[in-house]
């Protein structure tokens, strides 16, 4: 890989003050072939096609990909209100990557993409979703299997019908760019909860309502693990406690946290906001600020080693995409900006572009309350 990366960051209540803030900032760049990123924030919906426009005319750059976010970062800033725009460019090897779009049809996809993927010895995918499609999961295991890539994003903000951008702007299921293997990368996932208690097995379910865990009912085993203030009052564990499902095959204990999205405390019954069948395995965690600063940490730690040629003090990073989960960001972390110090305190200053998002992706998944960044080398 050859070129720099570079980034910009703008806040303004026009579009077109922001879009040229952040295009004067960027200054000089590359010709050739390169991929430009773009987030903005839900005052800026309505007006994304215009800065895709504006960005297409007054860069050499064509190729760009994004979405709306329930806040946006980018040049060590961060932005959850108003309007804003977040941008980086980053010159790639030629044909090196490949834009798409996608509603399912994954055989239409492998006609267009095929022969490109088979040349490929690895393939990456930076993906962004809308949350309004109840089958996005799906879609997400989907696209994984076809193209044999390692996926990485998001599910934006979906204000509108245009709220992601592949090339142009769209309201597909998913879209975004994927990655040939002559770009070098590396990406860490970080939680936001910390497990309670043990997994269970659930042994009897039906059409996501877990009734018995371990042949008690599930109610029980939540409040045996909850504590006594939240055994008290059922309230206090909304948006607090949550369902995680076991990643099966994971060397790490990675889970997939759901929301309980119900309580029937006659029958001890719990709705989980996600699929859930006899013979799952089921735990439950918590929102913890202090386990999700530590493990982000962990992650930063990992990532740094990952990235650091070898004999070298610190890793070689070009740039880098970050997407988090809205309930971090201040609500987790104490203070707007802080994902963004941490990161850079931890791997140096490089170009960096990322947005909150509706839930994350990595790999064939689709996760909560997490962090997925990614750093190109």
């Amino acid at each position: 890989m050859s070129g720099p990366f570079k980034a910009a960051h703008a806040q303004a209540a026009h579009w077109g003050h922001a879009a040229k803030a952040c295009r004067d900032a960027l200054g000089e760049l590359p010709g050739g072939e390169a991929l430009g990123f773009v987030y903005v924030t839900p005052q800026f919906a309505d007006d994304f096609a215009s800065i895709v426009t504006f960005l297409r005319e007054t860069t050499p750059v064509t190729a760009w990909v994004g979405g709306v976010g329930l806040g946006v970062m980018a040049d060590g800033h961060e932005s959850h209100d108003g309007g804003a725009l977040a941008v980086m460019v980053g010159a790639l090897p030629g044909d090196s990557f490949r834009l798409f779009e996608s509603d399912g049809d994954l055989a239409l996809l492998r006609r267009t993409h095929g022969a490109w993927l088979a040349g490929q010895s690895r393939v990456a995918g930076l993906v962004h979703g809308d949350p309004r499609r109840p089958e996005v999961a799906e879609h997400v295991a989907g696209l994984a299997a076809a193209t044999d890539a390692f996926l990485i994003g998001g599910l934006t903000a979906a204000q509108t019908e245009a709220d992601q951008v592949a090339g142009r702007v769209t309201g597909a299921a998913l879209s975004g760019v994927l990655l040939g293997s002559e770009v070098s990368l590396v990406t860490g996932l970080s939680q936001g909860c910390s497990p309670i208690g043990a997994a269970h097995r659930v042994t009897a379910a039906a059409e996501g309502v877990v009734r018995e865990l371990d042949g008690r009912p599930a109610l029980e085993v939540l409040r045996a693990e909850a504590g006594e203030i939240i055994a008290r009052d059922l309230r206090r564990a909304a948006g607090y406690i949550h369902a995680a499902l076991p990643v099966a095959g994971s060397d790490v204990g990675d889970y997939l946290v759901r929301n309980l999205a119900g309580i029937d405390p006659q029958r001890g019954w719990l709705a989980i906001a996600a699929p859930v069948a006899t013979g799952d395995s089921l735990m439950f965690v918590r929102r913890d600020a202090n386990a999700a600063q530590r493990d982000f940490r962990r992650m930063l730690d990992d990532l740094r080693r990952r990235a650091a040629p070898p004999a070298a003090s610190a890793p070689a990073i070009r740039g880098g995409v970050y997407v988090s989960c809205v309930a971090r960001g201040p609500r987790m972390f104490g203070a707007e900006g802080r994902e963004v110090a941490l990161i850079h305190q931890a791997l140096g200053r490089f170009p960096l572009v990322g947005f909150y998002a509706n839930g994350e992706i990595a790999g064939d998944r689709l996760y909560a309350y997490t962090g997925v960044l990614t750093l190109f080398l």
